[in-house]
């Protein structure tokens, strides 16, 4: 699948808006909060202490029975993945970003809006509280894309302000100098090296060879070997999540799927092993990449501070497979972030807290 580098847009890396030169630390009545907002799940910090994790999906009941069974309101994240056959499930973030519509009500905009303000509902804010948020976009996301994010906040945010998902993987750890952050999410793969400012669409790479990607190669793989088995891509997701690895050596995974109706046990080890690998040569052509047009006094300073972060970045043995891939790169050492899901919402509000007004898009 194609990658591309992130397009221009008003600032590289982040969003900007013309507002005075201030910062909004001083209201102290106001709630801060750092939102990842994914394809597989989205994820809230806030300045309350608050944080929470909901899977992105949306469900909206289908007709008057569903109603009376589940009421009128949208239900979310698991709530929805659960009343699914009930409802008509819309997962908003497909892709890594808000898919556009031709015509008619946008009904993935409608639901990421409902997320946003479903999490925010979570953070619990005092009744009139301003709320200043960061959100975390793919890499690649275009200007268009943005903005699509900024009508997700509308309405629900005070003020808002775009930013790269690795990038708030980097502030939130500090690390914004000589380093190269990968953030393997569901929908996309992004890659941002620092070096001591903002990155620009030259600095970021995204690919989707990511988890829903493995997830279809698991699939795949499952059905070409055993036929008959039956399974949902849920199933699957959930299977991989729980056991992804990379490395060569592994306990057995065996898993119940229905055979006709009955429960049968399979060996899905090697399949699960190759289907999490498909991402990792990309990530190492990208490594290279970026290495490559690098200053080249410090390229060895970047191979040897490269940071793996996002969901997909638990997988047992991805930073070790990935030091043997960037061998032939000159060696690297790779490491993962202590909280892979927290990472992203954690580095956008510390940017919330700290960023100067001009930085933000005023929304109410």
């Amino acid at each position: 699948m194609a990658k591309t580098k992130t397009p221009p847009s008003e600032k590289p890396g982040v969003s900007m808006s013309s507002k005075p030169d201030e910062t909004f630390a001083s209201q102290h009545e106001a709630l801060f909060v750092g939102i990842d907002l994914g394809t597989s799940c989205s994820v809230i910090a806030a300045s309350n202490g608050v944080r929470e994790v909901v899977p992105s999906f949306v469900g909206f009941p289908k007709d008057n029975i569903s109603e009376e069974l589940l009421g009128s309101a949208p239900l979310f994240g698991e709530a929805a993945l659960k009343h699914r056959l009930s409802v008509e499930l819309v997962r908003p973030l497909a892709k890594g970003v808000i898919q556009e519509t031709k015509g008619g009500e946008n009904i993935n905009l409608k639901a990421a809006q409902l997320l946003v303000k479903h999490l925010l509902q979570l953070v619990k804010a005092k009744p009139g509280q301003a709320v200043y948020g960061v959100i975390g976009a793919p890499a690649r996301a275009s200007i268009s894309s943005k903005r699509i994010l900024v009508d997700a906040a509308r309405g629900i945010l005070n003020a808002v302000m775009i930013c790269s998902e690795p990038f708030s993987v980097a502030y939130g750890l500090g690390i914004l100098d000589r380093a190269l952050i990968i953030d393997i999410g569901a929908g996309t793969t992004d890659l941002c090296r620092l070096h001591g400012t903002l990155p620009t669409d030259d600095d970021q790479i995204t690919f989707d060879k990511a988890g829903d990607h493995v997830d279809e190669q698991f699939a795949k793989a499952i059905r070409a070997k055993h036929p008959d088995v039956q399974f949902t891509i849920n199933m699957i997701k959930a299977i991989k999540e729980q056991n992804g690895f990379v490395a060569d050596s592994a306990d057995k995974i065996l898993v119940k799927f229905p055979v006709k109706g009955r429960p049968q046990e399979i060996d899905v080890t090697a399949e699960l092993r190759a289907a999490c690998r498909t991402i990792v040569p990309p990530i190492i052509d990208s490594i290279a990449e970026l290495i490559a047009s690098y200053d080249p006094e410090f390229q060895e300073d970047l191979r040897n501070n490269v940071i793996v972060a996002g969901g997909g970045s638990q997988m047992i043995g991805l930073p070790k497979l990935i030091e043997e891939g960037m061998k032939e790169l000159g060696g690297g050492k790779v490491r993962r972030v202590e909280e892979p899901v927290f990472a992203g919402a954690n580095g956008a509000l510390k940017m919330a807290k700290r960023m100067p007004k001009n930085f933000w898009q005023i929304l109410a």
